[in-house]
């Protein structure tokens, strides 16, 4: 049973979460602090560059399953148009409201 968006507990990750599922970019966009960056399976990853793709070109969606470290560690079931739906793992670092850094993988 995916937790509700609204449950989460960081208010930051909570915004990240609902506007990825939203496909908003400005909303996405206003989630992260200038500067910052993402890496995905272990390595650093383009964000604009690989959000275009892994989330709003392909349609991205989020259900968080559980979550960890304060709200800032989650799992979740992701999917897109691209890669269907896979168990996937999400960690945060947040710095005065504003995602520094994000790092998402296979669960």
């Amino acid at each position: 049973m995916p937790i509700q968006v609204t449950r989460l507990s960081d208010p930051t990750v909570r915004a990240f979460v609902t506007a990825v599922n939203a496909h908003d970019r400005k909303a996405f966009e206003a989630t992260l602090a200038p500067g910052a960056t993402m890496a995905d399976d272990g390595s650093e990853r383009d964000l604009a560059d690989w959000t275009e793709r892994e989330i709003f070109s392909s349609h991205g969606h989020m259900d968080v399953a559980s979550e960890s470290a304060g709200g800032r560690a989650l799992v979740a079931d992701y999917r897109n148009d691209t890669w269907g739906e896979m168990r996937t793992k999400w960690t945060f670092s947040v710095d005065d409201g504003k995602i520094t850094h994000f790092e998402t993988g296979q669960a």
